[in-house]
């Protein structure tokens, strides 16, 4: 029988049972993504990864394939951290290189703490944005509805305050119809913001803590002169499913020219086991 180990690690929390939790398969050779994918839907947790030897060892510490319940994704925040955490510990790492669908992925370790640099993400404005507002019951947004594509494609809405963000009770079953997206809603200020995703698309009503959406969220702000290039901003995401999670993170350089996407949090192992796969 085939028995491959596994991990849970909660991520963008510094407390059990908080967070994001992801499934990591600290080897997963020897697996095609037909069985990957079975895998991540039997476990049913916004993310599973698959570890895999990195095709060039000198670059990277590894390889990593990304699956949601639905479908497997080039790149995602919390997996990534919560993979980098775990070889760290392992193997003694400050600093972790992962190789992705969407190009290789840094991640800077401080303890629990860890802080990855994320593909500069492309915009364009997102065409369905009426569909997809009446979708989330939502009130005019008070910026621009765009989405960001750094491997997943995010949708950023902007709500007049914290409480419509709470408030939102979106027909889960018309966003899941606009595709294979992340829908952001947030609000807030002065660096701090409550946030929301739904992407029933890819098999997540709604997730605990999204760190490749944090990263657009960053830009997002700073192209619409809500924050300053360099500023730290931070992310309080999933209250309302009982999983509070705390993200980190800013934009280095400028409007004119992003050099550098960083978004951080911490992570914790709660849990370890061992699946029969085949």
């Amino acid at each position: 029988m085939n028995r491959r180990g596994y991990a849970v690690v909660d991520v963008f929390t510094e407390r059990p049972l908080e967070g994001n939790p992801v499934a990591v398969f600290a080897d997963g050779s020897g697996l095609d993504g037909e069985l990957m994918q079975r895998t991540a839907r039997e476990l049913n947790l916004s993310e599973t990864v698959f570890v895999l030897p990195a095709s060039d060892p000198r670059r990277a510490e590894a390889g990593v394939r990304i699956f949601t319940p639905t479908a497997e994704l080039p790149f995602a925040g919390h997996p990534i951290l919560g993979t980098a955490t775990l070889l760290g510990a392992e193997r003694g790492l400050e600093l972790v290189r992962l190789e992705t669908g969407a190009g290789p992925i840094t991640v800077r370790l401080d303890g629990a703490y860890g802080e990855m640099e994320q593909p500069i993400p492309t915009v364009e404005l997102f065409s369905a944005a009426a569909d997809l507002l009446a979708a989330l019951g939502a009130a005019d947004p008070v910026l621009p509805v765009e989405v960001y594509a750094n491997g997943p494609r995010h949708v950023m809405v902007a709500l007049a305050d914290e409480a419509a963000v709470g408030a939102l009770a979106p027909d889960l079953g018309v966003l899941a119809r606009l595709g294979a997206i992340g829908v952001s809603c947030f609000a807030g200020q002065e660096g701090k913001y409550r946030t929301r995703m739904f992407a029933p698309g890819l098999g997540v009503p709604e997730d605990p803590a999204t760190g490749s959406a944090a990263g657009p969220l960053a830009v997002h702000l700073l192209r619409h002169g809500r924050t300053a290039a360099g500023q730290p901003i931070e992310l309080r995401q999933g209250i309302e499913i009982g999983r509070p999670s705390v993200l980190h993170a800013r934009v280095e350089g400028s409007l004119k020219r992003i050099e550098r996407v960083l978004v951080g949090g911490s992570a914790v192992v709660v849990a370890h086991g061992e699946y029969r796969l085949q």
